[in-house]
């Protein structure tokens, strides 16, 4: 496995020089990489990525999010998507469209209250985020403990390449589903949920550190992975 260098940056300070891809919070500056953010700067192979340690929602279209029913009007239903910004699911999205507001009753697919899996289908900042939920794995999520983390900390709750999601997921038996939104939901055996839910908050609290893998693993038990 190729070798990865983690080092806690500031705005301005210099992550690395030479060659590579980039990605958010972090700019180009001749042959320097500057990071924009207070976070955890990863250099590797696949290039610098900066994981910020503060930072509000933003919906991107393509987003995968996690939300809950607030309120249903005559062509769709409101979402909390834990942001500045609530999300609208068309209703015509759906029901199809057939769709007809006097017909079809919104309330029998998605009530108040109720947990979803949806997509950004798109996004402008002059008006509210419009989600989707075609494609598979998304629609109501019935079951599970809910846990909200930093939307800044996913990309470490995921790690590389998936490593540190699914070895969550392995060691406790749990189906963990993760909103780029920073809403979690642990479906799993009563007796390994709880154990789930702190490694995440331990993630949530501790996504700034090097060692990062090595704690969760203390907490999981077992040898330690690549995560």
């Amino acid at each position: 496995m190729p070798m990865i260098e983690r080092k806690q940056v500031v705005p301005g300070d210099v992550i690395a020089r030479g060659d590579y891809r980039w990605g958010d919070y972090v700019e180009k500056r001749g042959d320097e990489y500057i990071a924009l953010r207070i976070g955890l700067a990863e250099v590797g192979g696949d290039g610098i990525r900066l994981n910020p340690m503060t930072g509000s929602y933003i919906p991107r279209a393509e987003d995968q999010v996690i939300g809950k029913v607030v309120d249903i009007n005559g062509f769709g239903w409101v979402v909390d998507i834990n942001s500045c910004f609530e999300g609208f699911l068309p209703a015509s999205f759906v029901f199809g469209r057939e769709f007809s507001p006097a017909t079809h009753d919104l309330s029998s697919k998605f009530a108040v209250g109720d947990i979803i899996g949806a997509r950004i289908e798109s996004f402008e900042r002059s008006r509210d985020p419009q989600l989707s939920i075609r494609g598979r794995g998304y629609g109501k999520i019935p079951k599970g403990e809910i846990v909200k983390i930093s939307p800044t900390k996913v990309p470490r709750l995921i790690g590389r390449h998936g490593a540190m999601i699914n070895m969550l997921s392995e060691r406790t038996g749990c189906d963990i589903q993760v909103g780029q939104n920073g809403v979690v939901v642990v479906i799993g055996p009563p007796e390994s949920t709880p154990t789930a839910l702190r490694a995440i908050k331990v993630i949530d609290d501790e996504a700034h550190s090097a060692d990062l893998g090595r704690k969760v693993e203390e907490l999981l038990g077992g040898t330690q992975t690549g995560a």
